[in-house]
C-alpha cells in the first residue's frame, strides 16, 4: 500500500506530513515536493508554524517554500521539545510550498495538470464521493489524465511504527495522562471526605479540567465518567442524576494531547476517602472484586506474553481467554486494543479478526473489560510499545 505521490485530507496526516495542520487544508506529496494548500484564514500561520520545523529558502513563485533542516545532531530531548515531525516524514532536501486557495480541489487538480502526475493515491476512507467526483471532473475540464488510486487507511499504515522521538512524545502525554489522574483521584476522595454532592456530570466536568491543566492541553477524546450502572456502558455518558457516594464503584477513561501526540488510560477504582486509581483495588463487594481480578489477570497475560511477529488477533486472543475462561466471555463487548499516535484511534487494531503482524515501534493500548448490563462495568487499559521484541508499558 504504497505511492510516490499522494494527497491527504485529515488534520492528523497534514501534521505528520508538514508539522501544521488546520480545518480546512490540503496536503500533496509527490517525489519531489510537498504542497499544503489551504484558504487565506490560515496562509500566515501555516507559513509561520511550518517555518518553525522547515528552513525557508528562496522562493521560486509567488508561495512560500520550506526545506526540511538537518536534524542528524538533535537530541531526543530537542525532539521531545519540539515535537517536529521532520525526523518522521521527510527526508532532507524536501520542500513544502505553501498556496493560498479558493477552491482547494481545484487548485489540486491546478497542481497535479502542472505536475504531470500520472498516478495518485489518496485514502478512500477520508475522501468524500463528492469530493472524488468534483476532483474527477476538475482534471477532466484541465484535460488531465491521472489515475487515482484509492487507498483506505494508508497513511495510518505509513505511521503505524513510530520513531524514539514519538515514543518520547507518547510517554510524556501518558505521563501527564497520569498525573492528571492523581488529581481527580484525590479531588473525589476529598468530596467524599467532605459529603460534597457530585453527580457524574459533575464529575465529568471537573475531571476535564485537570486533564487538561486549565486549558494547556487538548484532550484525546471526551473523558469517560461512569459510576456503577453507568460503567456498563462502554462509552458511556455522565448523567445529572447519578450521585457519587461512598463505595460507589467508578470507571474513569481519559487522555491528552501534548504536543499532538495522543495518551489514553482507563482505570476502575473503588470510591473512598483515601481512594487512588493504582490497579491494586480492594472492593467491598466481592462480586466486584471477582471480575476486576479478572479483568486484570486477562490484561497482565496480554501485556507480558505479547510479542513482535504476532498477529493482532492472536494478542487479543491473550486477554479475551482468561475472561471466557473465567466464564464471561459473553460480556467482553469490544476489542482487546487500539493503535495510538496522532489519533486516538489508530492501526493497529487488536482484535479477534486482526490480521496485521505486530512490528517494532508499534504503539497500542491492551484495555480488556467486563460490562454486566444493570450492575457495573470494569476496564483496566494501559498503553505499550513493542520494544526488544515485547511489551513495554508507557
Amino acid at each position: 500500500m504504497k505511492a510516490e505521490s499522494y494527497f491527504v485530507l485529515s488534520q492528523s496526516a497534514q501534521y505528520y506530513e508538514c508539522g501544521f495542520d488546520c480545518d480546512n487544508a490540503i496536503v500533496l506529496k509527490t517525489p519531489e515536493s510537498k504542497f499544503f494548500f489551504t484558504d487565506m484564514r490560515y496562509v500566515l500561520e501555516a507559513k509561520q508554524n511550518i517555518a518553525k520545523n522547515f528552513e525557508l529558502v528562496e522562493s521560486q513563485t509567488t508561495s512560500q517554500h520550506y526545506r526540511i533542516q538537518d536534524s542528524k545532531q538533535q537530541s531526543k530531548a530537542e525532539c521531545v521539545r519540539e515535537a517536529e515531525p521532520k525526523r518522521n516524514s521527510l527526508p532532507r532536501g524536501d520542500t513544502i510550498e505553501v498556496v493560498d486557495s479558493a477552491d482547494l480541489c481545484a487548485t489540486l487538480a491546478q497542481a497535479i495538470k502542472k505536475l504531470k502526475l500520472t498516478k495518485l493515491g489518496f485514502d478512500s476512507l477520508e475522501v468524500s464521493l463528492d469530493f472524488y467526483h468534483s476532483l474527477c471532473k476538475h482534471l477532466e475540464n484541465l484535460g488531465a489524465k491521472c489515475e487515482l488510486v484509492a487507498m483506505p487507511n494508508f497513511h495510518q499504515h505509513l505511521r503505524v511504527c513510530k520513531n524514539e522521538a514519538q515514543i518520547a512524545l507518547l510517554k510524556q502525554s501518558q505521563k501527564l495522562n497520569k498525573k492528571a489522574f492523581k488529581k481527580f483521584a484525590n479531588f473525589v476522595a476529598k468530596a467524599i471526605a467532605d459529603k460534597k454532592p457530585m453527580s457524574e456530570q459533575n464529575l465529568h466536568f471537573y475531571a476535564s479540567t485537570f486533564l487538561s491543566a486549565k486549558g494547556k492541553y487538548e484532550l484525546s477524546f471526551n473523558p469517560i465518567v461512569g459510576l456503577n450502572a453507568t460503567g456498563a456502558k462502554p462509552h458511556a455518558l455522565p448523567s445529572a442524576k447519578i450521585n457519587l457516594a461512598k463505595n460507589d464503584l467508578l470507571l474513569f477513561d481519559a487522555g491528552i494531547k501534548f504536543k499532538h501526540y495522543c495518551s489514553d488510560m482507563t482505570r476502575t477504582a473503588r470510591v473512598g476517602e483515601n481512594m487512588d486509581f493504582s490497579k491494586n483495588q480492594k472492593f467491598k463487594n466481592k462480586k466486584q472484586q471477582k471480575i476486576y481480578d479478572i479483568v486484570r489477570k486477562a490484561q497482565e497475560n496480554a501485556i507480558t506474553k505479547a510479542r513482535v511477529g504476532m498477529k493482532a488477533k492472536e494478542i487479543d486472543s491473550l486477554a479475551r481467554s482468561v475472561i471466557e475462561s473465567a466464564g464471561y466471555g459473553e460480556f467482553f463487548v469490544h476489542s482487546t486494543g487500539h493503535g495510538i499516535g496522532l489519533d486516538i484511534h489508530e492501526l493497529p487494531r487488536i482484535s479477534a479478526r486482526s490480521e496485521m503482524v505486530i512490528e517494532e515501534g508499534m504503539v497500542f493500548s491492551i484495555e480488556p473489560g467486563i460490562y454486566l448490563g444493570d450492575e457495573f462495568g470494569v476496564r483496566i487499559e494501559d498503553l505499550v510499545v513493542m520494544r526488544n521484541g515485547v511489551a513495554e508499558v508507557l
